[in-house]
């Protein structure tokens, strides 16, 4: 077979052996692929892991001998994305500056590539998308070039995609086929590939040891960790049908979480089609909570950290005021339910990996939701799984 570019020039591409799977189609006992594809991530996230963790550390000799290199001099790291990439983004971006010490900024990738903007100085672009293809990313990525940054890389989830050929690093998620519009599985492996970037920076930057220790140990917990909360499925899918008359709903979170309420908006309003928006916790004095009422449920995120005794203030405001509250909390965290307040006690986990760890149950909450509404879950109206034109 010959291949030729838009110019009618004849090009090479490489052989790229298929991970596709013969019953990557079959929905087999599920009825969505939805509901499949949040089912298997924690194989999924094993798949993401192999090979990529030796002797307690992360090892990505896969980005080839330049690697070590390139990311010993990045002094600031951009992150351009859309959609579901765009929050994992901006989770990643708690985990740069707070565990590697390294700058880093989120920008949605339609806004990045037509603004100018100033490239900070030792400046690693970092591409995410699903499909490789997304027409915002490969634009921004492309300007990039133009614009002097360190290098880029791509976190992706197709080998050979246009946004893996042109990056000059990449690392696979290797989540498997997703076919189901709503990102699940791509995420989380996402996150955990970014996770495992960040280990590797902390070390190259001379962080004390125990962050890598502690990313890994959670990594290699994470798997065992989802299957505890598709454990509460039965319970999670009682409580949407709280939700099956609402027209709006609000997602709270504070620190890393607060992108994690963010991705719990958009699932539920991509598939059950209720306007949900989504809040860094300490907002809700500055216009949120004018929304309040007995008709808005209001869905927190609640793991037992340091921003804990500010969240649970975030809720009372909320239950004075008559809303009603689905608080996912950590069982340690000391909270009681009544009759405006549900609470999803959530076994704890490491704290690096609890961004992945409760973006599962508010995929589950989404998916059961739209169930109930009997929407077209795995191909909600006017969306398409990879965006490949403005």
């Amino acid at each position: 077979m010959t291949l030729f570019d838009k110019s009618g020039a004849e090009v090479q591409r490489p052989d790229i052996e298929s991970s596709l799977q013969y019953d990557a189609g079959d929905k087999g006992i599920y009825r969505h692929y939805m509901q499949k594809e949040i089912y298997e991530q924690p194989n999924a996230i094993k798949n993401t892991l192999s090979g990529r963790i030796s002797h307690g550390e992360v090892d990505l000799s896969e980005l080839g001998p330049q690697a070590n290199e390139l990311l010993s001099k990045v002094e600031h790291i951009q992150i351009i994305a859309c959609g579901t990439s765009y929050n994992s983004g901006m989770v990643s971006r708690y985990w740069f500056e707070s565990l590697a010490g390294v700058p880093c900024d989120v920008e949605i990738a339609s806004e990045f590539r037509y603004r100018k903007s100033a490239v900070r100085r030792n400046s690693l672009m970092i591409t995410l998308s699903q499909s490789g293809e997304t027409a915002d990313t490969l634009a921004g990525l492309r300007l990039s070039k133009e614009l002097g940054y360190l290098g880029s890389l791509a976190i992706c989830n197709v080998p050979g995609s246009s946004l893996v050929r042109e990056s000059d690093l990449a690392m696979m998620t290797n989540a498997g086929t997703e076919i189901g519009v709503a990102s699940t599985k791509a995420f989380t492996t996402q996150l955990t590939v970014l996770l495992m970037l960040v280990a590797k920076l902390a070390r190259l930057k001379g962080q004390d040891a125990s962050i890598e220790h502690d990313i890994v140990h959670g990594l290699q917990a994470l798997p065992s960790r989802i299957e505890q909360v598709l454990s509460q499925d039965k319970r999670i899918e009682a409580l949407a049908e709280n939700f099956s008359d609402k027209h709006h709903a609000l997602f709270l979170g504070r620190g890393d979480q607060y992108p994690i309420a963010l991705e719990g908006a958009l699932k539920l309003k991509e598939i059950s089609y209720i306007h949900a928006e989504a809040y860094a916790a300490g907002e809700l004095k500055h216009g949120p909570l004018a929304l309040i009422d007995a008709e808005m449920p209001v869905v927190v995120v609640a793991p037992n950290n340091e921003l804990l005794e500010k969240l649970k203030s975030n809720i009372e405001e909320v239950r004075a005021r008559g809303g009603q509250l689905y608080v996912f909390a950590d069982g340690d965290a000391g909270f009681t339910g009544s009759d405006n307040m549900h609470i999803i006690e959530m076994p704890h986990v490491e704290e690096a990996i609890a961004p992945i760890f409760y973006t599962v149950p508010l995929q589950l909450l989404a998916y059961h939701v739209a169930l109930i509404k009997g929407t077209d879950v795995d191909q909600p109206r006017n969306l398409a799984k990879s965006v490949t034109v403005e």
